[in-house]
């Protein structure tokens, strides 16, 4: 089966690779239709590592995927052949410690999508469990099922900030995670959303939005910003979702007494922290890795249409494409905010 390979740092094919389509009674088997590229796709492809996560072998990338059930197991009762799904690509150990919590997230046996050494989707077949598959609605197409997950990510930071009704949030980095931030933020009811960044073409897209509010710190100063539009007081919530270490550097004069500060963005070096800062004003700060008990939830906006990812699909590529694909991701365009790569005819 001819998957997207990358082979070692920097090295990436579209080569026959033997991998798992053993069909267990509780797992389907779904043909691919759609994979979004995400950040960790391209940053395992420019480094060869992400934190513990080293790539010591070749590796199919993918995780951000839609398709169709083609093959069910004999135990699974709420999917059938021919369901267009969307797939949660973490599996836990359901019966660790983690797992009993109800974070399986971080649960450290979870099996994770292009995670080395697990190989990802960019393959036209995948088995996995049916309990972490979900059913598209009629009005969903693979595209946007493909976007449940990165979306899941800001659903998740959303509901670790403990949002309010009428809340005033800030968001660090404008890309497709900071998006998804500022949008599960706003579906959690914050009357306001600030985004910042320093791509005035990624700030346009996010600017389409009502209720989400760009600032270009390279034209004026995110705090400033902040301080004017709350009358000094702060943001009431701060997500940082850039992963840069200069977004550390006055993280805590954004945020209003007694706030929150989310950290979203995984930083690829140590960071300074401003302790006193963050102590002087009690501010409540929270993390966020993956997803938990989340999936089905983020799906159901979607399809509601209170959220509407599909301006954020910037390109899409077919499969034969896939390298071409990747090295436009790991360049950066200005412009660009999702690639996605078609496996499979249909919408």
């Amino acid at each position: 089966m001819q998957a997207l390979v990358l082979e070692e740092k920097g090295v990436l094919s579209l080569r026959d690779i033997d991998l798992p389509l053993t069909v267990g009674p509780d797992d389907v088997k779904i043909a691919i239709h759609t994979v979004g590229i995400c950040g960790s796709d391209v940053h395992y492809y420019t480094h060869g590592r992400i934190g513990p996560f080293v790539l010591r072998e070749p590796m199919v990338l993918g995780h951000e995927a839609a398709g169709t059930v083609v093959e069910v197991g004999s135990a699974v009762k709420h999917l059938n052949v021919g369901d267009r799904v969307c797939m949660e690509p973490g599996v836990p150990n359901l019966s660790s410690r983690a797992s009993k919590l109800g974070l399986y997230n971080v649960d450290p046996d979870v099996h994770f999508w292009a995670t080395p050494p697990v190989h990802g989707v960019l393959a036209p077949f995948t088995v996995h469990p049916a309990a972490f598959t979900y059913k598209l609605p009629d009005n969903v197409s693979f595209a946007e099922g493909a976007m449940v997950e990165p979306f899941a990510i800001g659903m998740q930071a959303a509901t670790r900030a403990r949002l309010q009704p009428g809340d005033v949030a800030a968001v660090i980095g404008c890309g497709p995670i900071g998006i998804m931030v500022a949008l599960a933020a706003l579906a959690a009811g914050c009357s306001r959303v600030f985004i910042s960044d320093l791509s005035s073409e990624k700030l346009a897209v996010a600017e389409q939005y009502p209720g989400i509010l760009p600032v270009n710190i390279t034209e004026r100063p995110f705090a400033g910003v902040i301080a004017e539009a709350t009358g000094g007081w702060g943001a009431d919530v701060v997500f940082e979702a850039s992963g840069s270490p200069r977004a550390f550097d006055g993280l805590f004069d954004l945020v209003r007494p007694g706030g929150a500060v989310v950290l979203v963005g995984l930083p690829v070096e140590k960071v300074s922290f401003d302790v006193a800062g963050a102590i002087s004003k009690e501010v409540r700060i929270e993390t966020v890795f993956r997803y938990a008990n989340i999936f089905d939830r983020a799906l159901e906006l979607i399809a509601s249409g209170k959220v509407d990812l599909k301006p954020l699909i910037t390109a899409t590529f077919n499969f034969s494409q896939s390298i071409a694909a990747f090295e436009r991701a790991a360049a950066g365009k200005a412009s660009d905010v999702k690639l996605q790569i078609r496996l499979a005819d249909g919408t």
